[in-house]
């Protein structure tokens, strides 16, 4: 068997608790020994739940360590790292742990950890998203007010936004004082923005209209069409603009064209 050969198979077994031991493997008696290469297998699974639970903390807590640790478990027998760096792996629980848990029929407080999930993989890949420079308010006031209707923006690599059918952003910053926070008394849905302006991550619970908003310009509108798509009369262009822009989620203002 060559070498790649080998290491595939060896790569397998370890990740299939019922498949025999590789047959190159040996131990003392110059056989694959079931128990001894048992333990590299559970070695692997304990330290890649190890890195759903250092991922996941605020989910683990509100989901409870069993049932946390359950689904880690699926999580990890049906999902192999893609990549040898840990901090990577992991990025796609928060869809499995959302299945998981409709499944499991729990109650509405504790499937909200899917959500949770959902936010602490935003905030883990706005931590590592590539440096850039932000836009200021100063940099509002100087464009020219007949450019204005025309002007795109161009967001930061770590801003995400989140639509999430429950309060998990609330849920997330009640639990970073390391207490067992209760629940929102509120159990309604939320929009969050997660970014990271000078070197921190930090979670916002978006205002009304702020997250269709800011998709809009995401995709490429400008702020004229971005705020006629909404259609609300409650909606202030200024407002939201200068929000988005004070929380550090614009990299750059591009001016369009004047009338």
């Amino acid at each position: 068997m060559s070498f790649d050969a080998a290491i595939g198979a060896f790569a397998k077994a370890l990740g299939d608790p019922s498949a025999a031991p590789p047959p190159m493997t040996r131990g003392r008696r110059g056989a694959p020994d079931k128990r001894r290469f048992a333990v590299y297998r559970n070695n692997v699974a304990v330290g890649l739940i190890g890195a759903l639970e250092a991922r996941y903390p605020v989910s683990r807590r509100i989901a409870g360590d069993g049932l946390f640790g359950a689904m880690a478990r699926a999580f990890v027998h049906a999902h192999k790292p893609r990549s040898p760096v840990m901090i990577a792996y992991g990025e796609d629980f928060p869809e499995f742990a959302d299945a998981y848990l409709s499944s499991a029929d729990v109650p509405p407080r504790v499937a909200m950890a899917a959500d949770v999930a959902r936010l602490e993989n935003a905030w883990v890949e706005a931590y590592h998203a590539e440096d850039a420079g932000v836009a200021t308010v100063a940099d509002l006031s100087a464009l020219d007010l007949e450019a204005l209707p025309q002007t795109r923006v161009a967001f930061h690599p770590a801003a995400h936004f989140l639509r999430l059918l429950t309060p998990a952003a609330s849920a997330w910053a009640a639990h970073q004082d390391g207490a067992d926070a209760a629940a929102p008394i509120t159990f309604i849905p939320e929009d969050a923005l997660i970014t990271r302006p000078d070197c921190d991550v930090r979670v916002r619970v978006l205002p009304a209209l702020a997250y269709d908003f800011a998709r809009s310009l995401r995709d490429g509108a400008t702020l004229m069409d971005a705020a006629l798509a909404l259609n609300d009369p409650a909606f202030d262009l200024g407002t939201h603009l200068v929000g988005l822009v004070e929380s550090g989620a614009v990299a750059a203002i591009l001016p369009g064209e004047g009338s």
